[in-house]
């Protein structure tokens, strides 16, 4: 649970970086497009350099800072999880397999039950 009182303060060279990496994006799909009578290579080395210079100079900002201690963050909560052996994932799979397959049969058997009732006792259709 995040604690509102923390306010996240962003300064404006913080939000020249964010800005010039959607700059650098655009351009690189722009020059991927610009380039379109070039061969591909070249149009691909534009594209992939423009795309990784966006996405460094935004990893620079306070906004790519935090995008990676939080991905970090992540990482080592999933280290934490206690996975299930295999006989487990197999036991517990089964058991769902066990539990759809009674549960349909109960509705089945329960859709059958009040179609007779009704079709049969209340409006005394034959079937």
């Amino acid at each position: 649970m995040t604690n509102p009182s923390v306010e996240t303060v962003s300064t404006g060279a913080d939000k020249a970086k964010v800005a010039a990496a959607v700059l650098l994006v655009v351009l690189g799909i722009a020059a991927f497009y610009l380039l379109g009578k070039q061969a591909l290579w070249m149009r691909l080395v534009a594209l992939f350099a423009l795309l990784g210079g966006g996405v460094a100079v935004f990893f620079a900002s306070e906004s790519g800072k935090e995008l990676i201690g939080f991905g970090r963050e992540s990482w080592r909560e999933m280290k934490k999880v206690v996975w299930p052996t295999r006989q487990e994932a197999t036991q517990m799979t089964l058991y769902v397999f066990l539990f759809v397959f009674v549960m349909s049969l109960f509705l089945y058997l329960s859709d059958k039950a009040i179609e007779k009732i009704i079709f049969s006792f209340i409006l005394g259709w034959k079937s």
